[in-house]
């Protein structure tokens, strides 16, 4: 077996460093146990011992501007340098398939080296009959088995008590939706998920299109990725909600539109990416690894809306789709956790989610194990005649952040202008008690109606 990487190929290198600079738990779970000498390339060498340096001092792993930074610092030799530069940004484009298989591999590697090494001072104590060092051979072990477990710490109950008694401690980023951020405190905070879901041609991508354009609003740096939209469509829908043109006119209306999105260039240095992707080829730790390369790049994301996710594949596929949906949705979850973002993604409600007059959680499509995922979820129901007037009932149908089982009927709900207003609100109880009254003045209705055509005749 080979001492160092290059059996693998210069690909499989080039991807190993990207995913230490990109994936911050890969970085520590190898960082500690990958050698120099396990490079044979000197430039790759190089960049190794500067990130190894970088991750003893600050305990994170530097970006890829951060490391051109470094090389300038330290490299006085000019073709060195231009080497080195050119080296990083092949690192930086080194492609994102297979990267589970090299974080597989590169842990094992490091993990055999290691208890090679313990192995070999295990021999020479028994060759020697120093018994004493027992002790000690097996910490090592021990130490050497350690390669690639990923940390979890607890904390004491008196940790950080300041922090946890602050009253802006979630700092959450609005949805745009005025009487349902309300309930939601604020609106959706870093690490929390949430989940919008409706039948065909309802309205999740309104929703979500809302959320986006308006933490971008609020300052946020935002990515919004899609499926199944024209990009095109998708830029419109945030013009219109900026402009208040609806997607068809803006064409007729470029001055008004430039002019606007101007003043917006002045006034916001935050980003809107818009990132629309295959369906059903991608697998959420490939999603992650382009989330993490936009970081690695200087964006620092605070929400990504992801619509939907139904279009992302499981990473291993098992023989329960309905598990493998709801894996999905825990890595979405987990994403989130760990890159510190808020998250919202949409997903499609069942055939009976058609033509409810309000959808809950067990009409959600697939497996109900999404539902335990979110932190909060919206659902959208639309008759034909709400369709016709721009109306909806919209439902917080679960929310571990303040009160769920509440329904607003007949907001409003344009579609063409991504216009939604929740004026309106009612427990579960209190609209099904609605319904049942207004059954019952219909039933009068119609009797009154039946009478008067009994004694007209």
């Amino acid at each position: 077996m080979s001492k160092n990487f290059d059996y693998l190929g210069q690909t499989f290198q080039l991807q190993l460093i990207n995913q230490i600079i990109l994936d911050k738990e890969f970085a520590r779970a190898i960082l500690d146990f990958i050698k120099i000498s396990y490079f044979e390339n000197k430039y790759f060498k190089l960049i190794i011992q500067m990130i190894k340096e970088y991750h003893k001092k600050y305990d994170a792993a530097p970006n890829f501007q951060t490391l051109e930074v470094i090389a300038k610092s330290e490299i006085s030799q000019e073709l060195a340098l231009k080497i080195v530069i050119d080296t990083i940004n092949k690192i930086s484009s080194a492609p994102l398939d297979g990267v589970e298989l090299v974080q597989e591999k590169a842990l094992k590697f490091c993990k055999q080296e290691e208890v090679k090494i313990v192995l070999e001072k295990a021999q020479k104590v028994i060759n020697e009959g120093d018994f004493e060092s027992y002790d000690q051979l097996e910490e090592l072990l021990r130490y050497a088995l350690q390669v690639g477990v990923k940390e979890t710490n607890g904390f004491e109950v008196f940790n950080d008590l300041s922090s946890v008694l602050d009253e802006d401690y979630r700092h959450p980023i609005p949805m745009g939706i005025k009487g349902i951020d309300s309930l939601l405190k604020g609106g959706l905070a870093k690490g929390e998920v949430g989940i919008v879901f409706a039948g065909p041609g309802i309205g999740k991508s309104t929703l979500l299109t809302l959320v986006a354009n308006t933490a971008f609003n609020n300052n946020y740096n935002v990515l919004h990725i899609f499926f199944e939209d024209n990009p095109k469509i998708i830029q419109r829908k945030h013009l219109t909600l900026w402009t208040k043109i609806s997607p068809d006119e803006l064409p007729n209306n470029k001055e008004i539109v430039f002019e606007t999105v101007n003043k917006i260039k002045e006034t916001h240095s935050n980003k809107l990416i818009l990132k629309k992707l295959p369906s059903d080829t991608l697998t959420m730790n490939q999603i992650k690894n382009q989330i993490r390369k936009i970081i690695a790049d200087g964006v620092k994301l605070d929400l990504v809306v992801l619509d939907y996710i139904d279009c992302v594949v499981p990473d291993r596929q098992g023989n329960d789709d309905w598990k493998n949906e709801g894996t999905v949705v825990r890595h979405f979850e987990a994403m989130c956790h760990e890159l510190n973002i808020a998250g919202w993604l949409g997903t499609q409600g069942n055939r009976s989610a058609i033509s409810s007059q309000v959808v809950t959680n067990d009409q959600m499509g697939g497996s109900i194990k999404k539902a335990q995922v979110g932190h909060v979820i919206i659902s959208i129901a639309k008759s034909l005649q709400q369709k016709e007037m721009n109306l909806a009932t919209v439902a917080i149908t679960k929310s571990r952040i303040g009160k769920d089982g509440i329904v607003f009927e007949n907001c409003k709900f344009d579609n063409e202008m991504l216009q939604i207003d929740t004026d309106t609100t009612a427990t579960f109880l209190g609209f099904e008690e609605q319904q049942v009254e207004r059954k019952k003045e219909r039933i009068k209705e119609l009797l009154g109606k039946k009478n008067s055509n009994d004694n007209f005749l």
